[in-house]
């Protein structure tokens, strides 16, 4: 059996066809999973982000809040 080179000619053009068709519907697939895989990346980065400054920054205790009057003094004068 013997290969010509018309046929070796041939495969490599039928490979290189299967390879550009795959990279052109790869980038076509990437391209229109962007905006969700940022979305994805971009949320885990914040949860990620605030988990570790909360660690790293100490929250303060509120302090008690002092009692409201239950009375009030005279008005104040009038300068003129």
């Amino acid at each position: 059996m013997v290969i010509t080179m018309q046929k070796i000619y041939n495969l490599l053009a039928v490979l290189a066809f299967v390879m550009s068709g795959t990279m052109a519907v790869s980038g076509v697939l990437f391209y229109t999973r962007i905006p969700s895989l940022t979305k994805k990346y971009i949320s885990e980065l914040k949860l990620e982000l605030t988990k570790t400054i909360l660690d790293q920054v100490p929250v303060p205790e509120m302090p008690e809040m002092p009692k409201l009057p239950t009375e009030t003094g005279p008005a104040i004068k009038s300068p003129f």
